[in-house]
């Protein structure tokens, strides 16, 4: 039997950045994102209705404070977890996130690395105290508040080859004489929309790829993928 998944809610007044923040969230395993909203209220009703497990709510909401809607979340009998993801980089702003009980606060613009690294470490928690049981010793204690605290992600060593699946990714694309969807990719090559979804946002953080939005006339835009040329 599978661990369930860890249901998300990313709240951004800008739907093209919270669309990227869905992609974020969807590529990362264990993760899945149930709602997106536009505003305070949207925000709180969506958390009423879906309850998520975690939100990314940003701060510059077009009908609100987002730190007002984190302070209501969070006096909720059930409440979930939050990390503050806004360009707001004030120290006042981070302040008083910090004491409303975010659990992280991410500077934007930030990279799929960034977050994935904080996702993980939220996951790694909710793992460790699920299997802790009614009772905490202070050592478990520690070790809950250090799994929330990840370090710095390492940089790729410069000439360092790529792993199999993310060489045969950026080959597929620089195959296609035009840009590339993650279907696209998966068909080609024969792997799973999601795993050619998570690989080809790798690429894109590493500044391999260029990532473009088409946007139709209906639903969630497209990502498309192109080789950068440096």
């Amino acid at each position: 039997m599978t661990d369930p998944e860890i249901t998300v809610l990313v709240v951004d007044d800008d739907f093209r950045v919270a669309s990227v923040h869905v992609g974020f969230v969807d590529a990362v395993p264990g993760f899945h994102v149930v709602g997106q909203a536009g505003s305070a209220a949207e925000a709180l009703r969506q958390a009423s209705e879906l309850r998520p497990d975690l939100v990314l709510m940003d701060v510059y909401l077009p009908d609100g404070d987002g730190l007002d809607v984190v302070r209501e979340l969070l006096a909720d009998t059930d409440p979930p977890a939050v990390i503050v993801i806004s360009a707001a980089n004030d120290l006042a702003t981070v302040r008083r996130a910090v004491q409303l009980g975010a659990l992280h606060y991410l500077v934007k613009p930030f990279g799929f690395a960034e977050l994935a690294e904080r996702l993980g470490a939220y996951r790694d928690a909710q793992e460790r105290i699920a299997a802790l049981g009614d009772a905490a010793t202070q050592d478990d204690v520690n070790r809950l508040f250090d799994l929330m605290r990840p370090g710095p992600a390492a940089a790729p060593e410069e000439g360092r080859r790529l792993a199999p699946t993310l060489q045969a990714v950026l080959d597929a694309v620089t195959a296609r004489r035009t840009d590339a969807s993650a279907q696209e990719v998966a068909s080609a090559i024969g792997i799973s929309r999601t795993t050619a979804q998570r690989a080809l946002t790798q690429l894109e953080q590493s500044g391999v790829l260029r990532l473009e939005l088409r946007y139709g006339s209906t639903g969630r835009p497209e990502h498309r993928y192109t080789v950068r040329r440096r």
